[in-house]
């Protein structure tokens, strides 16, 4: 009976002092929550975090702190909530998020799924478009600074395929460019609908 009450006793004071449940419980996290969510999930227009790549959260961090990333949503949303970030916490903030266990959006339209999955599996080799997979991973997860797609909402993927001609490096200008409206609409509902 002792043996199982100290085991019980060492667990909750290791969860407790855990560096994820401090995170948590931070301001830092407890602000984003207001736009992105308790679990990370988004509400409209901002995006899901749960999931996404470390590196590409703490560059956007960076980012959106910096003023580097400067468009409207950028500018009236998330400089000021990163405006008072150290480096620390922007390390912080995407390793917490990181972590979170994602889920698909699930908002798409059903009927555009064959259509998204061709273009994100093999590309578009008529317009010399390359296929998403080649960057984004085989699930849209995403690899190092290059972010995870899958899941996110289908209004925030359309828009920002809509936006990546101004708001991107090399090369979603001019893969984005390329795309048609049912195009964008058809690989935003594909997204979406990835667990």
């Amino acid at each position: 009976m002792i043996h199982h009450r100290l085991v019980i006793a060492i667990v909750v004071v290791v969860f407790a002092a855990s560096p994820l449940r401090s995170r948590a419980e931070s301001s830092a996290v407890q602000n984003c929550t207001w736009c992105h969510g308790g679990s990370a999930q988004g509400y409209a227009p901002a995006p899901r975090l749960a999931g996404q790549r470390y590196l590409y959260l703490e560059s956007q961090l960076a980012d959106f702190r910096s003023h580097a990333r400067d468009n409207p949503f950028s500018r009236q949303y998330m400089w000021g909530a990163t405006a008072s970030l150290n480096a620390q916490t922007i390390r912080d903030l995407a390793m917490y998020f990181s972590t979170l266990r994602p889920k698909a959006a699930d908002d798409g339209d059903n009927r555009l799924v064959s259509l998204g999955r061709t273009i994100y599996q093999k590309g578009m080799p008529d317009s010399n478009i390359v296929a998403c997979v080649v960057c984004h991973g085989p699930t849209a997860e995403g690899i190092s600074q290059i972010p995870r797609l899958g899941g996110l909402a289908y209004s925030y993927l359309r828009r920002r395929l809509e936006q990546w001609d101004v708001a991107a490096g090399p090369p979603m200008p001019d893969i984005s460019s390329k795309l048609s409206p049912d195009q964008i609409d058809a690989l935003a509902s594909y997204l979406s609908f990835i667990k």
